[in-house]
């Protein structure tokens, strides 16, 4: 659980839901294959050339960020309140 601040300056209690996490992510994840395959066809000029490593790049990316993520669930530093192993 986390707190935050709303606009209307009171302090407020909110938890961040797995799905809006996974939607936050996925979003996150196209941008950044957005701005790859952008990149690419600005400097190549070829929009396959493009599409083809922006695909890929989404994709290991999106494998690494998992494998990533299973890593640090096995870490405790930063945890509040955390189970010892």
């Amino acid at each position: 659980m986390r707190t935050g601040t709303r606009s209307t300056g009171l302090r407020a209690t909110f938890r961040e839901t797995r799905s809006r996490s996974i939607l936050k992510a996925a979003s996150w994840r196209i941008l950044g294959t957005l701005i790859t395959a952008g990149l690419v066809f600005a400097a190549t000029g070829r929009f396959l050339l493009a599409i083809g490593i922006g695909g890929v790049e989404g994709v290991l990316k999106l494998g690494f960020y998992f494998v990533h993520e299973r890593v640090w669930n096995t870490i405790d530093a930063g945890r509040e309140g955390a189970d010892p192993r």
